[in-house]
C-alpha cells in the first residue's frame, strides 16, 4: 500500500528530467558524494524513504526503527490535518503537534513554502540525531539532503548538478567544529522533486534539516536562469537560519555565507 506520505515523497513532483538516464536515477548515483573514510555504511529503506547512513558501527536496526517512528508521526498528522500534505504555502502552526511536525511547520513559514517541502531534510536530521546516542560520527543522506555530525574529521560533499560541467567538480568542505549541520539540495533539472526553477543545484546549509530543505526548495523556484543567481543568493542570505548557499546553473556558480568550496 502506498501511503499519502509516499505519494508526496515521489510526488513532491512534477515531470522527471528527460535528460537524466533512468539507470542513473533509479540507482541513485545522483546522490551527493560524501567522504566517509573508515565509517560503516548501510542503507535503510522503508516505502519511499531511502537513506544511506554512515556511522562508527552498524546501526541499521536502530535507524530503521527511527525511520518507522518518524514516518508514522508524519502519516498520522496528515490524516488528522490533510492540508499539511496538500498545501504549497505555509499553514498555521500547531503547538500540540509532535516536534518533527512543529519543525516542518516552522521551516515552512520561514522559507515561504508548503510544510512537506521539508520532509526529506527533516527525516535525515531527526534520524541522525537519534543515532548520535550510539555513534559520535553520523552521516545520513536522504535523496541529496544530508545530516552530518563529524566531530573529529573534515568531510567533503561533492555536489551533483546534473548535466552542468561543474557537477561533482565542486565540493563543500565541512569542518568538524561546524557539525552537526545539514546540507540540502534542490534542482530544477535533476530528479523528481517539485521545482519551478531551472537551477542545476541549489544547496543550503543550516543547523536545521527542515529549514535547509524548505529554503532549498523556495530558492530553487526563484532561479529561472544564470542571471538569477546573484539576486537569489541575496534573497537567501536574509532567511533566518540559513548559514550558507551554493547555486549552480550550467557553468555558472554563486556562493554565500559560511561555506568553503574545494
Amino acid at each position: 500500500m502506498i501511503s499519502d506520505l509516499d505519494k508526496l515523497e515521489s510526488g513532491r513532483s512534477n515531470i522527471r528530467n528527460p535528460d537524466l538516464s533512468s539507470t542513473e536515477y533509479h540507482e541513485r548515483t545522483y546522490r551527493n558524494k560524501i567522504s566517509k573514510g573508515k565509517l560503516i555504511t548501510f542503507r535503510v529503506a522503508l516505502e519511499q524513504t531511502d537513506l544511506f547512513i554512515s556511522a562508527d558501527c552498524d546501526l541499521k536496526e536502530q535507524a530503521f526503527k527511527s525511520v518507522y517512528a518518524y514516518r508514522r508521526q508524519i502519516e498520522e498528522y496528515i490524516k488528522y490535518r490533510p492540508i499539511f500534505l496538500e498545501s504549497m504555502e505555509p499553514i498555521d502552526g500547531d503547538p500540540i503537534a509532535p516536534p518533527i511536525i512543529m519543525d516542518m511547520l516552522d521551516a515552512s513559514r520561514t522559507a515561504g513554502v508548503g510544510p512537506m517541502a521539508a520532509v526529506a531534510g527533516v527525516i535525515a536530521h531527526y534520524v541522525g540525531i537519534n543515532l548520535l546516542e550510539m555513534s559520535e560520527t553520523v552521516i545520513v543522506e536522504n535523496g541529496g539532503d544530508i545530516f552530518i555530525a563529524s566531530p573529529h574529521t573534515e568531510r567533503h560533499i561533492g555536489i551533483f548538478a546534473g548535466n552542468s560541467p561543474l557537477s561533482y567538480r565542486v565540493s563543500l568542505k565541512i569542518l568538524p567544529e561546524k557539525t552537526p549541520v545539514c546540507v540540502c539540495t534542490s534542482s530544477g533539472t535533476v530528479g523528481h522533486s517539485l521545482s519551478l526553477g531551472k537551477a542545476d543545484a541549489v544547496c543550503v546549509v543550516s543547523k536545521s534539516g527542515a529549514l535547509a530543505d524548505a529554503a532549498a526548495t523556495f530558492l530553487g523556484n526563484r532561479v529561472k536562469g544564470e542571471g538569477d543567481i546573484r539576486k537569489t543568493i541575496d534573497f537567501g542570505s536574509k532567511i533566518d537560519g540559513v548559514l550558507g548557499l551554493v547555486i549552480i546553473v550550467k557553468d555558472k556558480l554563486g556562493a554565500w555565507g559560511d561555506v568553503e568550496l574545494s
